[in-house]
């Protein structure tokens, strides 16, 4: 009878172990697909619809909400859960909505992908939230872009804002001004 519970006790920590280390794999898989994208994405910069800055338990955030997301849902009737929207950028890097993304149309050489989420209606590009540290608000509140790097896939890393000027917004900028 021990021998079965030792048995059995040593399958329930082996397949324990085998499922942590997938989770693990997985995990980092993750992050080096996000560092990938940090290191050799297209820098793509979104304007952004007015903002909301909150305060949370772990410092304070800024909710983004991107104008070509209203640009995209207009075409709802054409959208899936998860897709890809076709754009193009400016001299400033500035993307701009061209199309839907259909697999058999080719991309041309100056358009880029950028993948989108629809949940309840709502179109969300990157991510919604920017965070920064407690009291540095007042060093966001200029921001006008959202600064994105995308990989050639359409996968977006959000790593900072821009204000009217395309300027990067840090708090060291701000308190030298």
């Amino acid at each position: 009878m021990l021998s079965k519970i030792a048995v059995t006790k040593t399958l329930e920590v082996r397949i324990l172990f085998a499922v942590l280390v997938v989770i693990l794999l997985l995990a980092n898989f993750l992050i080096v697909a996000k560092e990938r994208t940090l290191a050799d994405g297209k820098l793509m910069l979104l304007e952004l619809a007015p903002r909301d800055p909150r305060s949370i338990l772990q410092g304070d955030y800024m909710v983004l909400r991107y104008r070509m997301a209203g640009q995209i849902a207009q075409h709802s009737s054409e959208l899936s859960e998860d897709g890809y929207v076709v754009v193009t950028l400016d001299s400033n890097n500035v993307a701009a909505f061209k199309r839907i993304y259909i697999s058999s149309t080719p991309l041309k050489d100056d358009e880029n992908l950028l993948f989108y989420r629809k949940r309840n209606g709502v179109v969300k590009l990157a991510t919604n939230a920017f965070f920064f540290q407690e009291q540095h608000g007042k060093y966001y509140s200029a921001a006008r872009y959202g600064e994105l790097r995308v990989s050639s896939g359409g996968d977006a890393v959000l790593t900072g804002l821009r204000d009217a000027k395309f300027q990067l917004l840090t708090p060291a900028d701000s308190e030298d001004s």
